[in-house]
């Protein structure tokens, strides 16, 4: 039996929007989705604040039961100590995150993460019951030296060593080269990609984690371009970052239903 994914529309919101305004994007989001009639049950969609927007955001959430799930852009590899300025996987648990975001193209090039580092955090992630969503992906010059999917594949396999079978993950493919940049891959290009990090899914952790797990795309997404990536076997959803911003263009890309004929 063929096994449905969920798609996943992740917003990343990167350093944006304080608490306040967290609040009053999540409840304007909210909205937004039940008066145009979405159906929560046939796309997953999730906020990702800064950490110090996170409790005012759980805070909203669970008093108007609000079907959205938020988590945190980044985890620390500790559970506690003298680390000042890090985050405990157990702290966002207790705030309810459904997931975290580890990798990013950012932490890595701006703070020097490692793929060591990295899979130290999907696995203090994965202890305190958080989904971590894996972020891999090229630099232009990685593409022109490498060729489409080989450095993703090896930040993967990177991330995923120390990781169990049963783990509940979600990858995303994020070209550094379309980050930012408003070009961003095509949809050929993303779904080369994706399935090449499923069949690292499937090497490492089996076809079953492999069949069940989401694969993101993120890079330039926006509402104008999200139905093609829809559309491909392997592509099973987006981290929407600066798009994310824009209530209206994140709000058109949750729906992009209405576009590839579902």
């Amino acid at each position: 039996m063929a096994i449905t994914r969920t798609p996943l529309i992740a917003g990343n919101w990167k350093m944006n929007l304080d608490h306040l305004q967290a609040i009053a994007f999540v409840q304007k989001l909210a909205w937004s989705l039940s008066d145009a009639k979405h159906d929560f049950g046939a796309v997953e969609v999730a906020v990702f604040p800064p950490f110090t927007d996170l409790r005012s955001v759980q805070t909203l959430v669970s008093a108007d039961k609000l079907p959205l799930a938020f988590g945190a852009q980044d985890v620390s590899a500790h559970d506690s100590g003298a680390y000042t300025g890090e985050i405990s996987g157990a702290f966002l648990a207790q705030l309810e995150c459904s997931y975290v975001v580890i990798g990013h193209s950012e932490r890595r090039t701006l703070h020097g993460e490692t793929d060591e580092q990295v899979g130290a955090k999907v696995s203090a992630a994965l202890k305190h019951n958080l989904v971590p969503i894996i972020c891999v992906g090229e630099t232009a010059e990685d593409l022109e030296e490498h060729g489409p999917s080989a450095v993703p594949v090896a930040q993967l396999r990177g991330a995923l060593i120390g990781v169990a079978s049963a783990a509940d993950i979600v990858v995303a493919y994020e070209p550094v080269w379309a980050i930012g940049s408003g070009q961003a891959a095509t949809p050929e290009q993303a779904e080369q990609v994706a399935a090449a990090l499923r069949g690292v899914l499937a090497e490492t952790l089996g076809e079953d984690v492999a069949a069940k797990t989401r694969i993101l795309y993120g890079g330039s997404v926006k509402a104008a371009n999200i139905a093609g990536f829809m559309r491909e076997p392997n592509v099973d959803g987006a981290l929407v970052g600066g798009a994310s911003l824009d209530l209206d263009e994140f709000a058109s890309i949750v729906r992009y239903q209405k576009h590839v004929g579902l």
